[in-house]
C-alpha cells in the first residue's frame, strides 16, 4: 500500500544493528504513511526516543550488541514514565522461545520472527497504533479528571476558610473567645467525667453555638449533637445550656457578669 503523505501522527523508532534491515523496514513503513526514525544501536535509540516525544511505536531487534532489546525496553520505559504511553514490537531472528517469553513479560506488545513479512508487520503496527491512541486519550482524560478534582478540593478548602471566617473559628478565631475560655486544667471537677468529644461539644455550647453549627464544625449529625448535649448535661448535673455555658466561662467575661448580675 502506497499513499502520499503521512497518515499517522505517531512516529516509529526502528532499531536493529543490521543497517540494511532498518532501511528496508523504514522505506516500507514510510511509503505506508508512517514517519520512521532509524537507529542502529540501543544507545542511538535511547537518545532519539528521549529527544522526540512524538515517537510512540518502537520496532526493536531482540539480539543486539551491548544492550539487547529487553534492556532497551527497560530504558525506554524509564524515560517515558506514566505520562508517555508507547508500544514496542519485538523482532527476533535467532532467539529461543524462553528469550521471547522473557521479552513479552517485560512489556513488548507483539512479536515477529525474522525474516518479517512487511505486510503483516504493517497490520500489527496499525493495531498497536490504534491501541496507543486509545491509551493516550485515557491518560489525557485522567489528567483532566485529576485537575478537576484538584480544583474541586481547592474550592472546598476555600469554602471551609470562608465558613471559619464567618464563625470566627480556626485562624479567624477572635482573641476575646480565647480569653473567655477556661483552660482544661482549671475546669470544674464535674467536667472530668466527660470524654474528649463530650468536652468538645460542651465548649462549643458555651460559645453560644447552635446544634446545627456544632454539627457542621465537628462533621456529625445534628441528632448526634443533641445526644452529646444531653449526656453532658446529665453527667455535669446541669439543667440547661445556659448553666453549662456559665460553668465553662471565666467569671471575668463580660457576658458571664451580665447573666449573673442581680
Amino acid at each position: 500500500m502506497h499513499v502520499n503523505g503521512t497518515i499517522s501522527g505517531t512516529r516509529v523508532l526502528v532499531v536493529d544493528d543490521q543497517a540494511e534491515a532498518v532501511q528496508d523496514v523504514c522505506d516500507f513503513l514510510q511509503a505506508s504513511g508512517y514517519l520512521c526514525i532509524p537507529a542502529h544501536t540501543s544507545a542511538q535509540a535511547i537518545e532519539r526516543f528521549q529527544d522526540d516525544d512524538a515517537i510512540g511505536l518502537v520496532l526493536c531487534e531482540l539480539q543486539m550488541p551491548e544492550l539487547d532489546g529487553i534492556g532497551l525496553l527497560r530504558a525506554l520505559k524509564q524515560i517515558a514514565g506514566p505520562q508517555r504511553p508507547f508500544a514496542a514490537i519485538l523482532l527476533a531472528g535467532r532467539a529461543g522461545k524462553h528469550e521471547v517469553i522473557s521479552a513479552m513479560r517485560e512489556g513488548f506488545a507483539d512479536y515477529y520472527e525474522k525474516p518479517v513479512m512487511l505486510a503483516d508487520l504493517l497490520e500489527g503496527l496499525q493495531r498497536q497504533d490504534a491501541a496507543l491512541l486509545e491509551r493516550k486519550r485515557n491518560v489525557e482524560e485522567l489528567g483532566t479528571l485529576n485537575q478537576r478534582l484538584q480544583d474541586l478540593a481547592e474550592s472546598i478548602d476555600g469554602l471551609y476558610h470562608d465558613l471559619e471566617r464567618a464563625r470566627g473559628q480556626g485562624p479567624y478565631r477572635r482573641a476575646t473567645d480565647i480569653e473567655h475560655e477556661i483552660p482544661d486544667d482549671k475546669l470544674p471537677e464535674m467536667f472530668n467525667k466527660l470524654s474528649p468529644r463530650q468536652l468538645e461539644v460542651a465548649k462549643l455550647v458555651s460559645q453560644g453555638k447552635t446544634n446545627y453549627q456544632i454539627a457542621c464544625e465537628l462533621g456529625i449529625t445534628e441528632n448526634t449533637v443533641k445526644l452529646y448535649v444531653s449526656q453532658v448535661l446529665r453527667l455535669t448535673h446541669m439543667h440547661n445550656r445556659t448553666q453549662l455555658a456559665l460553668a465553662l466561662t471565666p467569671h471575668s467575661a463580660p457576658w458571664h457578669q451580665r447573666f449573673t448580675a442581680h
